[in-house]
């Protein structure tokens, strides 16, 4: 009897499970039977981000038909495709998709009931979703492998490399003897990092509020008062969803107008926001139309045969001007083939020129001048980085009248179908993403240009194009703007700790000379895991027991950059510090808190996502190990 505990039961784990039953017929022999055990405190399947009690509030930044938890046929990996429904098509008729349960909770049902495949359902909708795809999962398992759930925290790992590894957990008592151990942990908490210390303090010392860096529905927002001035760092989707919770979430209602658009009518019980980020304006809105012409063949330019130097090599140097000639390449495919009459040349004269320059290069510049007649029509990569760069106005009024223009146009383009170019660019970013996991570890980055470039611009910048929210949540933006309940800072915001007023005290070049004190402040970012100040019992102990290290990397004059990742393998193998850096043969990591840097666990479908090739990849290693153990 072979023994495999995975640890972890949302989305990452559910993902592994699914690929474990695919791949058990062909590499389990009939003789050799295998119990899976599978821990999470929280409910299996959806897991803590993903569980059913939270806020109805909180929506998922994708459309129903875009999420899938299931392989397809472009899918490049070596077991068996298992087709699966899209949470759109699963819930367009959940009795047709075996094993069929009714979702219990009523208003839920009645989502899933009037979905459309172009909605962005509630995370609450997702729940259901992945609590069926655990139980197919589980179905499909062959008869000679068993699965049991715990809904308990693990504490303890223990156990000698070439032995049985003992899983303890915390609740039960239980003691699990494995041959196999994964962390499937998927998103993780860590304790407030130094650069919390100064406004914690502050905000104690003056009886101040101060939110760190935290998941949004795990969030303690009852400090925020009514009319409070509150200054808010940061406007991804950590802001968006603080938004919602503050303005619907505390009884306010948005109703349409007229002529478009939306009102916002307070309860009187929210605070008031000012907030303001690096770029100065919320993430791009997701589009809301489909692709004109077909797909990009991608990669074109950023694959496994891309000519790099040998040794450390540097992010922007290396790899972007590629990864930009990618985004160009989708951006103008769809637009030639999707809008030819705003186009001057042929696609093929125009792709023979295109393949010849660099991006970087006047002739490409010139190329697409020559190309596109109408310069909206153009991609400017710079411009959609810092949309706001440069930027200076007169008065706070002005800075708002600006931010509202930018809003408005955001939404105008992400909702006309002449500008689904936009989209091809999507689809090249993640066909990047895909692609760069894949070759960073034979190429790794220098410390430097990890930290500057791959953890903070490039991950930056794709969350800003490609991760943004519905369109609907941009207009409750413009409506509480015009409402007097949220104010922009603009860019490269600045938070000062006012001591003698006691207030935080915000700026932006932007508007010069002005400021806007608040007495509470937001870092409205989602948690950043680092592994030395893990808040997850498990890690901890891993860690103080020397069995687990975070990532660190050193230049050759000694910059060093800790990323907060546990150090894995490219077979997702843990690194173990007292095996001397080896691979532990019987410990593997997966996931958003890994070296993998491969955090979501679920994709659009027909996208060869990273998680879905790598899920695979280690269900097969495990199986064939595990087929040897029995």
């Amino acid at each position: 009897m072979a023994v495999l505990v995975v640890i972890g039961a949302g989305p990452r784990g559910t993902g592994l499970l699914e690929r474990i039953a695919a791949n058990a017929p062909e590499l389990l022999g009939p003789g050799v039977e295998l119990d899976v055990h599978l821990i999470d405190p929280h409910p299996p399947g959806g897991g803590r981000i993903w569980r059913n009690a939270q806020s109805p509030l909180l929506r998922m930044n994708s459309m129903a038909e875009d999420v899938t938890m299931f392989t397809d046929e472009r899918t490049t990996m070596d077991g068996p495709v298992r087709p699966g429904p899209s949470l759109a098509e699963w819930a367009a008729d959940p009795a047709a998709h075996p094993p069929y349960l009714p979702v219990e909770d009523p208003a839920v049902a009645g989502e899933l009931r009037d979905l459309a495949s172009t909605d962005f359902p509630t995370r609450r909708a997702q729940s259901g979703y992945l609590d069926w795809v655990l139980r197919r999962a589980i179905a499909e398992l062959p008869e000679n492998v068993r699965l049991f759930l715990h809904q308990d925290t693990v504490r303890e790992l223990t156990g000698e490399p070439d032995g049985p590894q003992l899983v303890h957990l915390a609740d039960s008592g239980t003691v699990l003897s494995a041959d196999r151990v994964v962390l499937a942990l998927g998103h993780l908490d860590s304790a407030p990092g130094p650069d919390t210390a100064e406004p914690r303090d502050f905000a104690e010392r003056h009886g101040r509020t101060y939110q760190p860096p935290a998941f949004t529905a795990d969030a303690d927002l009852s400090g925020l008062a009514p009319g409070e001035h509150v200054v808010v760092r940061g406007l991804g989707l950590a802001f968006v969803d603080l938004v919602a919770l503050l303005t619907e979430g505390r009884g306010g209602r948005f109703t349409p107008l007229p002529g478009g658009g939306l009102r916002y009518h307070p309860s009187g019980r929210e605070p008031v926001l000012y907030a303001g980020s690096r770029r100065g304006v919320p993430y791009h809105a997701k589009t809301g139309y489909r692709l004109q012409g077909p797909p990009p063949p991608l990669p074109r330019y950023f694959g496994l045969d891309l000519e790099l130097p040998d040794g450390h090599i540097e992010f922007k140097r290396d790899l972007w001007p590629a990864m930009a000639k990618e985004i160009g390449f989708a951006y103008y495919h769809e637009l030639f083939h999707g809008h030819p009459e705003r186009t001057a040349l042929p696609w093929d004269a125009f792709l023979a020129d295109y393949d010849r320059h660099p991006w970087h290069s006047p002739e490409r510049a010139e190329l697409v001048a020559t190309a596109v007649p109408d310069p909206e029509d153009r991609l400017d990569l710079e411009r959609l980085d810092r949309p706001l760069a440069d930027l200076r106005v007169g008065s706070p009024a002005e800075l708002q009248q600006h931010l509202r223009s930018h809003l408005r146009a955001d939404l105008a383009r992400r909702s006309d179908l002449r500008h689904s170019a936009d989209l091809g660019a999507f689809y090249a970013l993640l066909s990047l993403y895909g692609h760069l996991i894949h070759l960073l570890p034979a190429h790794p980055l220098t410390a430097r240009s990890t930290a500057a470039e791959l953890d903070g611009w490039w991950t930056g910048f794709f969350s800003f194009y490609a991760s943004g929210p519905p369109g609907f949540r941009l207009e409750q933006l413009l409506a509480l703007s015009d409402a007097g309940l949220l104010h922009f800072l603009g860019p490269d915001l600045r938070v000062d700790l006012d001591e003698e007023r006691g207030t935080f005290r915000a700026s932006s070049p932007a508007l010069p000379g002005h400021h806007v004190h608040g007495t509470a402040l937001v870092d409205a970012f989602l948690p950043r895991h680092d592994l030395s100040r893990t808040n997850d019992p498990l890690l901890r102990q891993l860690r103080r027991d020397g069995r687990i290290d975070e990532e660190l990397l050193t230049d050759p004059d000694g910059h060093t950059y800790r990323s907060g990742l546990i150090r894995t393998d490219p077979d997702a193998r843990i690194l173990d510090p007292a095996l001397d850096g080896h691979p532990h043969p019987g410990r593997t990591a997966l996931g958003a808190p890994t070296t993998t840097r491969a955090p979501a666990a679920f994709a659009r479908p027909r996208t060869d996502a990273p998680s879905f090739r790598q899920n695979d990849a280690v269900a097969r290693r495990l199986l064939t190990e595990l087929q040897k153990e029995d």
